[in-house]
């Protein structure tokens, strides 16, 4: 019986795949491959373990003349043109569990660097301009404050455990209210997004990109924020307006932002890059060794339980399947 073939746009998935295949012929992509090269090796392959910095449109989805499955190595999917691959009936997939715990880490750890000048501190103790002194360098406690949390999903709750273990009231705001129980959970109160803004000492952005949510952190939204929040996102770049996130740190009417990703990366909007408060990472949510591993082997998975015909896989468009 002829393997199915599956185009993998990273090669050094190489052994972490090798070690979990015996099903499929595995075709990998060259080192920093670029569009004409997926153009030429999918109309050979049945499955696509996809990158989420190729922008995956109807031209990629319409040379995969025989793909059935497009598996995202990430949990967002919005470099994928779902809807047309929905209507070509390929179904696609993504990686949220692996991202989870990385995601939560770096999201906190973005938090307490803004709060406390770590990175600022750090920069000045290098160029050697830093003033040592009781009252210099002063930053903010976590200690009693408010997080209001924007997207109380997996990672959004991931965050709230570390926020109850740090002292801090949790409030949310979600497309839907979280049951009593898992509110319970986290001592957490639900708001809508204006209260949310206007009580928060500290805002983590955690929900995906969407239409509606582009620029969902604009002036009006700052205008709204109590005078020396926290700004922390590390969920799309396009959920912030960033010239207006830029006008807002410069004026004071934020204390400090925390960043992971970006508006239009991997470019930076430069004045970001000249403000002693920011913290800046690059969109690293997801970047430990123990968590690429975990992201390479729950998206061949799906692979693997799509082409058994089962449906417990993390299927976006799950239409296809029915």
């Amino acid at each position: 019986m002829t393997k199915k073939k599956i185009l993998v746009s990273y090669p050094w998935l190489n052994e972490t795949l090798s070690e979990l295949n015996s099903t499929f012929d595995l075709i990998y992509v060259s080192k920093n491959a670029i569009r004409e090269e997926y153009l030429k090796l999918l109309p050979e392959c049945d499955g696509f373990l996809s990158a989420f910095n190729l922008q995956i449109d109807k031209e990629i989805i319409d040379a995969g003349k025989k793909l059935k499955i497009i598996a995202n190595y990430a949990v967002g999917f919005n470099n994928i043109d779902v809807a047309y691959a929905t209507k070509k009936g390929i179904a696609v997939a993504n990686t949220p569990d692996p991202v989870i715990e990385p995601t939560a880490e770096i999201t906190f750890g973005l938090m307490i660097a803004a709060a406390r000048k770590i990175t600022e501190c750090d920069r000045k103790l290098r160029k050697g301009t830093l003033k040592w002194g009781a009252f210099e360098n002063l930053g903010v406690s976590m200690n009693g404050k408010t997080l209001g949390i924007i997207g109380m999903g997996r990672i959004g709750q991931a965050i709230a455990r570390r926020a109850v273990a740090s002292c801090m009231k949790v409030v949310y705001h979600n497309r839907q209210k979280l049951s009593d129980e898992i509110e319970k959970k986290y001592n957490a109160e639900y708001l809508s997004f204006d209260e949310l803004l206007t009580t928060s000492d500290y805002i983590s952005l955690n929900m995906p990109l969407t239409p509606e949510t582009h620029h969902l952190i604009n002036q009006s939204a700052f205008d709204k924020m109590k005078n020396g929040a926290i700004l922390v996102n590390a969920a799309r770049g396009p959920v912030v307006d960033e010239l207006a996130l830029v006008e807002n740190l410069k004026n004071g009417k934020l204390r400090a932002a925390a960043l992971d990703v970006y508006e239009h990366e991997p470019l930076i909007t430069p004045e970001l890059l000249t403000l002693d408060n920011v913290v800046l990472s690059p969109h690293n949510g997801t970047a430990t060794f123990e968590g690429r591993k975990e992201m390479a082997t729950f998206a061949f998975q799906n692979i693997v339980r799509f082409f058994e015909g089962r449906k417990d896989f993390a299927c976006v468009n799950p239409e296809v399947l029915r």
